[in-house]
């Protein structure tokens, strides 16, 4: 049988990546059962100093009722016991059509390198099939702004949103 050119059939999407498994942690879908500890990740104001501040109950009902299972957004459990300790988002065309990255996790999980380590996992699989991934965070979010740098991000713009210095960093492959 002779096939066209013009009729090439299309080739089949590659399946859905699984898991991100790092040194301690597993990035995976959301899970009914992670919904509580998400939740405290929209209303927390520690976690939302820098994002807007804590987000309203008819939202946070609407993002109970999405998230689990949701394409993108990445539940980051610790490998040893399951203990959820934040969320990872890739999102295809992001910002500017790019593939962004964002985070947040729970207080009491920072400063252990969990972020950093979760991140640069999502990144580096980001860029497996993206020309480049984003990340915006506060310019006062000095913390962020030094996870973005350690996992190779470059500061690529500023620029004022939502009455906040932001400032963008870029990784191309």
């Amino acid at each position: 049988m002779t096939v066209s050119p013009h009729l090439v059939p299309a080739p089949e999407p590659a399946p859905p990546a699984g898991p991100l498994v790092t040194g301690r942690l597993v990035l995976r879908p959301v899970r009914s059962a992670d919904v509580p500890a998400v939740t405290r990740l929209w209303t927390d104001p520690e976690v939302r100093r820098h994002l807007g501040g804590p987000v309203i109950d008819s939202v946070v009902r609407i993002r109970q009722r999405r998230i689990v299972g949701a394409p993108g957004f990445h539940a980051v459990v610790r490998a040893e016991d399951g203990v959820l300790l934040g969320l990872v988002t890739v999102e295809d065309g992001g910002r500017g059509g790019e593939t962004e990255v964002s985070y947040q996790f729970l207080p009491e999980h920072w400063g252990h390198g969990y972020a950093r380590e979760a991140v640069a996992a999502a990144v580096a699989r980001a860029l497996e099939s993206a020309p480049s991934v984003v990340a915006v965070t506060q310019e006062a979010n000095h913390r962020s702004r030094r996870l973005l740098e350690a996992v190779g991000l470059e500061h690529a713009e500023s620029f004022v949103e939502w009455d906040a210095h932001q400032v963008l960093y870029r990784l191309s492959r």
